[in-house]
């Protein structure tokens, strides 16, 4: 197994009265993509939003266990929550551009954190966009509002706002679900390279797709962890029977 950048161990959080997670461990392996599949409501989201802390801001969340980035507690009181979601992005389901320019939107997360040069915002501009495989599709229109962007640009754009911040993990929640074939081949595309430079963690409802681009998969039932392994193991030889039962269809 490759080395680990995140360790979770026997992490379990409720919504007040409601358990959504339950003991989950995990490893998850640097510079590489797992794939977070399970039926709706099985805790994938809510377990990928954990790895940044977005659960936080939710009211009445209740957390134990532990979650180590790098070797560190991301629950501890001394952790910098900004910081974290820095070296950790998010990129959601639904395209969700700022209602500014192609240039604001990826400058915006480097100006945050005190980058003021023109010359230096350009180069991450570039650079971000260029990860983002968007680069020659809107290089001659930064200066128009991103909105004007298909939903597959969108999507990009978001990304490369996500990187333009130098993470180290990107974690996407159902990037592709709201995407054509067509734009969901390129994110899937462009997922299968940023793994070189990042760690990626994906939920999807779409199996072929989990299939497709990950190295690792962890199947998530009712809250639980049900099983968790080299993706193409996963696949072709599930250990439990209820991975097996969901992922030949016949339930889920």
């Amino acid at each position: 197994m490759m080395s680990s950048i995140i360790t979770i161990d026997n992490l379990c959080l409720w919504y007040g009265n409601q358990q959504a997670l339950k003991n989950v461990s995990l490893d998850i392996a640097k510079k590489s993509i797992t794939a977070l599949i399970g039926p709706s409501g099985c805790g994938k989201s809510t377990f990928l939003k954990t790895l940044n802390r977005m659960n936080d801001l939710i009211p009445g969340v209740k957390i134990t266990g532990s979650v180590q980035y790098e070797k560190t507690d991301i629950f501890d009181s001394a952790t910098d929550v900004s910081e974290l979601r820095r070296q950790i992005g998010m990129v959601f389901q639904k395209p969700n551009p700022f209602p500014m320019s192609i240039y604001d939107n990826v400058a915006y997360g480097p100006r945050t954190h005190g980058v003021k040069g023109k010359a230096k915002l350009d180069d991450i501009v570039e650079r971000s966009l260029r990860d983002a495989a968007i680069w020659n599709e809107v290089k001659d229109r930064l200066k128009k509002n991103a909105l004007g962007l298909s939903g597959g640009q969108q999507q990009r754009l978001c990304i490369a706002r996500a990187l333009a911040v130098e993470p180290a993990v990107l974690l996407m929640d159902e990037p592709t679900s709201a995407l054509d074939p067509i734009s969901t081949s390129k994110i899937e595309e462009l997922a299968l390279q940023l793994k070189e430079q990042y760690t990626i963690v994906i939920v999807t409802h779409n199996m072929q797709q989990a299939a497709r681009i990950s190295d690792n998969t962890a199947f998530f039932l009712l809250g639980e962890l049900v099983e968790y392994g080299v993706t193409e193991m996963l696949f072709s030889q599930p250990r439990d029977k209820r991975t097996e039962d969901y992922i030949t269809g016949r339930f889920g």
